[in-house]
């Protein structure tokens, strides 16, 4: 049995990642840099926005100085109109609370993009105070620093990490932890190359998690 569940954030608690990404898509296209929403998501997903600016201006966006902090409006603004949990994510952590075993959540998105998503589908509560941001640590996946300083936090020698993106199975998988891999849309292959638990339905985590 497992001694803590680390969750990543969009596209795994919430489903955000289509939305987050139509707003980029959209406001890259604005600096020259036209792409189709599945390009954007698979280019971006799972980075952090430092490293989306910079592989964006490689790629031949012209990118202001102050770019992030605008794309963050935009993309806040979106989101604050609505994003749904991830299905059957509410049922999972309910078993998770009633076999008392511990979660959080560790992403490369801000804590402020956070309060937004989670906020708005009653997880805040559950997770404010387990919350774990590249923006706050100044390090984010694939550098498994986050997930090192999340089970030290609650003293775990078992956690589990579940993660959508190559960035975040890699930084499980350099931390030493099993990880399961949500890809519902597909593209669970290239994650089960890195070293992951390849699951489409949130349902699927109980059994392998043996809840």
């Amino acid at each position: 049995m497992h001694d803590l569940v680390i969750f990543d954030c969009d596209g795994v608690l919430v489903d955000s990642e289509v939305v987050s990404n139509q707003v980029l898509a959209d406001n890259l296209a604005g600096y020259g840099l036209h792409l189709t929403l599945p390009e954007c998501m698979s280019l971006f997903v799972g980075g952090t926005m430092v490293g989306v600016r910079d592989k964006a201006r490689a790629m031949g966006a012209d990118l202001p100085a102050g770019w992030i902090d605008q794309v963050y409006v935009e993309t806040y603004d979106r989101l604050r109109a609505g994003v749904p949990l991830v299905p059957g994510i509410a049922d999972l952590l309910e078993r998770l609370d009633q076999k008392g075993i511990p979660y959080c959540v560790a992403s490369n998105g801000s804590p402020d993009k956070m309060k937004i998503t989670l906020g708005q589908n009653g997880l805040w509560d559950r997770f404010k105070d387990v919350m774990f941001s590249a923006h706050v640590l100044g390090t984010g996946k694939p550098d498994p620093k986050m997930f090192h300083l999340a089970a030290r936090h609650f003293g775990a020698e078992t956690p589990v990490v579940v993660e959508d993106s190559h960035n975040g199975v890699t930084a499980a998988i350099r931390a030493g932890m099993r990880c399961l891999a949500y890809a519902p849309h597909g593209g669970g292959d290239s994650l089960a190359d890195l070293g992951a638990e390849v699951i489409t339905d949130m349902s699927q985590a109980h059994q392998l998690l043996g809840l």
